[in-house]
């Protein structure tokens, strides 16, 4: 039986006129959810309707809203000031917890990696942050930075690896913070299709 098409619709939210597409599936009993896809929210409903329905979908679509809102506030310099700053702050870590290695070439934030937190070019020894990092404590961020700056040295997930990141004190605590985070973005996009887990690697660029 073929799928019901999308009801697409413009709805009225607490901050401003939204477009969305409603898409039913009779896998969902109870549960309503959003997500963007491009110019609209797409709303994820159960395909029976319920008299307090509208009043949910307002509310999941306000919930995209105000994420992107905020994630806009708290985006990071992606400019030369951006990597400037990141420059010094891998400079810092390396003076405490890596003495003597060669700072990495560059060291820049992106916003077309959103399957890892960090990444390494070992050959070019460059490194790229995810911008959803940006806004999580600084404690957190500085554990990728570190977690980065160790594949320049060792490029594989060996002990001596997981030894060197260790060398910055709340590692795993941050494993955990960032663990929670990607557990959270999970569960608000049920019926999307599984991929790969936010996570931190190295390799070639």
């Amino acid at each position: 039986m073929a799928a019901a098409p999308d009801e697409l619709r413009e709805i009225t939210t607490a901050l401003g006129a939204q477009r969305i597409a409603v898409r039913r599936s009779t896998r969902r009993t109870r549960t309503i959810s959003a997500r963007r896809e491009g110019d609209r929210v797409l709303v994820l409903a159960p395909a029976r309707r319920s008299a307090e329905e509208e009043g949910l979908i307002r509310r999941v679509v306000e919930r995209v809203l105000v994420r992107e809102r905020n994630a806009r506030d708290r985006s990071p310099d992606l400019g030369p000031a951006g990597a400037s700053a990141l420059a010094v702050r891998a400079e810092r870590l390396i003076g405490e917890h890596f003495p003597g290695l060669e700072p990495p070439a560059s060291i820049e934030w992106v916003t077309n990696q959103s399957t890892r937190w960090g990444s390494a070019s070992i050959r070019a020894r460059t490194i790229r942050l995810s911008h959803v990092l940006a806004g999580m404590p600084e404690w957190v961020v500085d554990s990728v930075i570190v977690h980065e700056l160790a594949h320049l040295i060792e490029p594989s997930h060996s002990p001596r690896f997981w030894a060197l990141c260790r060398r910055y004190p709340r590692t795993d605590e941050a494993r955990a913070y960032l663990a929670g985070v990607e557990h959270g973005m999970r569960l608000r996009e049920p019926d999307s299709q599984p991929s790969s887990e936010p996570r931190s690697s190295s390799g070639e660029s």
